[in-house]
């Protein structure tokens, strides 16, 4: 399958980098001719879990520069997701026929970019994967994970055995009948566990150590599992099971729960939120397709998403320099009121209502 990767950054060079290792046909588009020129005289040097390598980098050049129609038989979207949006309709023209665009981002873009372009052309996918770029076309891999795939309407296909086949020359690939439910369990996390450690500016072990983030984390995490459900969804066992033990429209306290809860400590409690290096950076986050996707999708059922939105409002409010991280912005998310009320404990049956 030729193959064109849009988006050097970490997630695309890796696997851009381990299929060029063994023959594959692959050509790297980047943000603009600096980070092309760069990678061409580096090539690609891939370190870390799955193997080290050093190669050429092939074809390399502004995603601008790519304008054949008809070139590529598999499209691979890794950008960050406000990117993808954004290019995603001048990527279609240079599929050839029963080709695949293949976007690889948190929250609902696939199914965004299928609602523009049909599902004929759009084939779901996330990514565990994790790595980092040093520096253009120097790359750490990070963990063994892999990429999940599965077609936005559920079920299997040929297309996606096809595709799974192609890129597990480079990284293991996965298909799952129930796409959607993977996105939204992935999303649970990312919800609570990612943006409330960029809000606070702490990882998640030393978030949940506080009464205030605990609460939050809870709160985040029971509202968007009631909107999920709510709109059909069957979120789909990832890292833990997205239902968590004993729930009833809001998680209960007790052993079940502490031992649900340790098992994601221990894969993402020391992490540095990816949001809070988009702020650091003075990046744009992915806000309005992790949190805000929740909120969204709430609107659509007719619920309200009281928690998640004022999580958007709180993020927006530092991508806009009024506030900072600051594990006091726990406590302001939560009780919102004037000192000295108190708001209950979250019901998600109550909270999740009708608008």
């Amino acid at each position: 399958m030729k193959t064109l990767i849009v988006g050097a950054g970490a997630l695309g060079g890796i696997i851009g980098a381990r299929l060029l290792a063994v023959g594959a046909s692959v050509s790297l588009a980047t943000r603009n001719a600096t980070s092309a020129e760069a990678i061409s005289a580096s090539g690609l040097r891939v370190t870390g879990i799955g193997g080290d390598l050093s190669i050429e980098a092939g074809e390399v050049a502004p995603l601008a520069e790519y304008s054949a129609p008809g070139t590529f038989d598999l499209i691979v979207l890794a950008t960050k997701a406000h990117d993808a949006i954004d290019v995603a309709p001048s990527l279609a023209r240079l599929l050839a026929p029963g080709g695949t665009l293949l976007p690889i981002q948190n929250g609902g873009v696939a199914q965004m970019l299928a609602s523009q372009l049909g599902d004929e052309c759009v084939l779901g996918a996330l990514s565990n994967l994790t790595g980092t770029m040093l520096r253009p076309g120097i790359y750490e891999q990070s963990n063994a994970g892999y990429l999940l795939i599965g077609e936005l309407g559920g079920g299997e296909s040929v297309r996606s055995e096809r595709v799974r086949l192609w890129l597990s020359r480079a990284v293991n690939v996965k298909v799952t009948p129930n796409l959607q439910g993977a996105v939204w369990s992935k999303l649970l996390l990312n919800c609570s566990v990612t943006t409330i450690g960029a809000i606070a500016g702490l990882t998640m072990r030393a978030y949940i150590d506080r009464p205030e983030g605990r609460e939050l984390f809870y709160r985040t995490y029971d509202e968007a599992l009631s909107v999920a459900l709510a709109s059909g969804v069957r979120p789909e066992k990832m890292l833990v099971d997205p239902i968590p033990p004993g729930w009833k429209g809001r998680t209960i306290s007790g052993e079940a729960l502490d031992l649900w809860l340790v098992e994601i400590l221990n894969s993402y409690g020391d992490a540095k939120a990816s949001m809070l290096q988009d702020f650091e950076r003075g990046r744009t986050t992915e806000i309005d397709f992790i949190n805000g996707y929740v909120v969204d999708t709430a609107r659509q059922f007719g619920l309200n998403a009281p928690v998640n939105t004022a999580i958007v409002e709180t993020v927006y409010a530092t991508t806009r320099g009024q506030s900072a991280p600051d594990p006091n912005l726990l406590g302001q998310i939560l009780y919102p009121e004037p000192v000295g009320q108190h708001i209950a404990r979250f019901d998600g049956e109550k909270d999740v209502q009708q608008a």
